[in-house]
């Protein structure tokens, strides 16, 4: 059974999954990737086993940061999604456990729609250029204005923020971190759009739509400005992690213990 066909059972769960997204720590962000990921590029391999998404979770392609989760971890994750209608376990072969995502209806979402999400849930913000080549991989998307189409129908449903102003190297993000951590990532590139403004959509030269699709050398920061992006993010998934440990330690009674 495809993905698409898989999309279709989604739609017989209750109608009340729909739009009940709600703001998620990274290591949960990371299994939802994870699992609309595999559904669409390994479909032979979806529903999945929780060996197979904490494999997943820690591989070092196409992930920004690169984790390395256990499976306690992402079994706890696992059990929090569960409870919030996002993810469910089906019978597999020899009684294992395996886990689906209910994106669809969870998000209210198309199939290129949960493409360009899980893309910045795995990858974290990127330029449009960046996400559509990303996103491509698992629905195609064709050009610009096709995945700028895609992108309003988010926004109007809340699901993606701008995170720079349009022109050449907007980066877009998904709206899904809790507020403290949304707030630092709009106050960085916030930062660089003040320092470095871009040339809006209107302003650009016509041929300017057709390079946009390449991030070139970085025209909206400089290097020196991505390595401090790349560190801020690392430290966000470290800040996750311990703080998915902390849970853990309360809820076993260890708190005292360094």
């Amino acid at each position: 059974m495809n993905e698409e066909h898989q999309g279709d059972a989604v739609h017989s769960q209750p109608e009340e999954l729909s739009k009940r997204w709600r703001p998620l720590p990274a290591i949960e962000r990371r299994v939802l990737g994870v699992l609309v990921e595999k559904a669409k590029t390994v479909p032979s391999s979806y529903p999945m086993t929780l060996n197979a998404i904490v494999t997943g979770c820690n591989q070092k392609s196409n992930r920004d940061p690169v984790m390395e989760l256990t499976e306690e971890v992402v079994e706890r994750a696992l059990d929090n999604l569960r409870q919030m209608g996002a993810v469910g376990i089906v019978q597999g072969v020899g009684r294992v456990d395996k886990y689906r995502h209910y994106l669809y209806e969870w998000l209210g979402v198309n199939k290129e729609e949960l493409a360009i999400i899980a893309e910045l849930l795995l990858r974290g913000p990127q330029t449009e250029g960046e996400l559509r080549a990303h996103a491509s991989r698992m629905d195609p998307i064709p050009d610009l204005p096709t995945l700028r189409q895609h992108l309003d129908s988010l926004k109007e449903k809340g699901l993606i923020i701008d995170l720079t102003p349009p022109g050449r190297g907007h980066v877009v993000a998904h709206n899904l971190y809790p507020e403290p951590e949304l707030a630092r990532l709009k106050q960085r590139y916030s930062a660089v759009a003040v320092r470095e403004p871009s040339v809006s959509a209107s302003d650009a030269p016509e041929s300017s739509a057709t390079f946009s699709d390449v991030p070139g050398p970085v025209a909206s920061s400089p290097e020196v400005e991505e390595l401090r992006q790349e560190l801020n993010e690392l430290k966000q998934t470290v800040a996750g992690i311990l703080q998915e440990l902390a849970t853990i330690k309360k809820e076993l009674g260890l708190n005292g213990e360094s």
